[in-house]
């Protein structure tokens, strides 16, 4: 058997090389589909109870022990069922984009330091979503800041074409295919439109629709901002961490959109030019 190296008493072959970089790839992938939704926590708290299992045998505590054990005995079967919408959404992906060749340089490349993105160009969607809100257009449109939500972004129609007030004008339109659904944005592109989105099943007002419900229900399941305009009174709502806040104006939406974009850069957002500008064509 033809070894690597040696640490100490410990003797590493090429094989567990290689099987190491194929189980990084693997976890990694996992972790880029689940990045961003409510699953990523009932991992971390599986892999907490674990250690915390692993700690209380240590420790010889058995009857604490043979609780949790009898817990882990199960873990696996439960694992499948809480995850089964995930694991299945994984296999897909595995199968339908994994091992294209760019896929699998980035998956390979994970160590690489990734340029600091900037900061997209809203401009666009506030535009958008006034001419939308003054015409009464119904609209859900899901901005992410650190994934693409590909578990959604699959249940729509893929466009992967950068924001424009045009597009997201025709998306929405009454007439168009595209319309019934949600548009979801992500680094300065629309990702996907037509997408189905977890509804909510809090008790809301009665002035709120199936919309509304969507945008509370991805708000709860995901760490995103969804933007709502209602059909019916053309009113602009915003929707974050499980709150939806209703009849907005439109410097409020670009101060809310511009900090949850900042959030990321523990940056505190400062007001720019088209801040004071959009305030002053509001008031006028």
């Amino acid at each position: 058997m033809i070894f690597a190296f040696k640490i100490g008493f410990l003797e590493v072959r090429w094989i567990d090389i290689l099987d190491i970089l194929f189980v990084a790839i693997l976890l990694y992938q996992l972790y880029k589909l689940l990045k961003g939704s409510v699953a990523v926590r009932v991992l971390i708290g599986f892999v907490l109870l674990y250690l915390i299992y692993l700690i209380v045998r240590a420790a010889e505590m058995n009857m604490l022990a043979g609780i949790l054990g009898q817990f882990m005995g199960v873990g696996v079967l439960a694992a499948i069922i809480i995850f089964s919408q995930e694991i299945r959404k994984f296999l897909l992906l595995l199968g339908k984009t994994t091992f294209r060749q760019n896929d699998i340089f980035q998956s390979i490349m994970i160590w690489k330091k990734k340029e600091g993105k900037q900061i997209m160009n809203i401009t666009p969607i506030i535009e958008a979503i006034k001419q939308l809100s003054s015409t009464n257009t119904g609209a859900l449109l899901v901005i992410s800041r650190n994934t693409e939500l590909k578990f959604y972004a699959d249940s729509g129609d893929l466009l992967d074409a950068f924001v424009s007030k045009r597009l997201l004008i025709s998306i929405f339109n009454k007439h168009s295919p595209l319309h019934d659904g949600a548009a979801i944005i992500f680094n300065g592109k629309i990702i996907a439109a037509r997408c189905i989105l977890p509804v909510s099943e809090r008790d809301l007002p009665a002035q709120f629709g199936m919309r509304h419900r969507a945008a509370l229900g991805m708000s709860e399941a995901t760490d995103t901002l969804i933007l709502t305009i209602s059909e019916e009174t053309g009113q602009m709502s915003i929707a974050r961490n499980g709150k939806l806040d209703d009849n907005l104006s439109v410097a409020e939406i670009r101060r809310r959109v511009n900090s949850y974009l900042l959030e990321t850069k523990k940056v505190s957002p400062a007001k720019t030019i088209e801040d004071e500008s959009e305030e002053l064509e509001v008031a006028s």
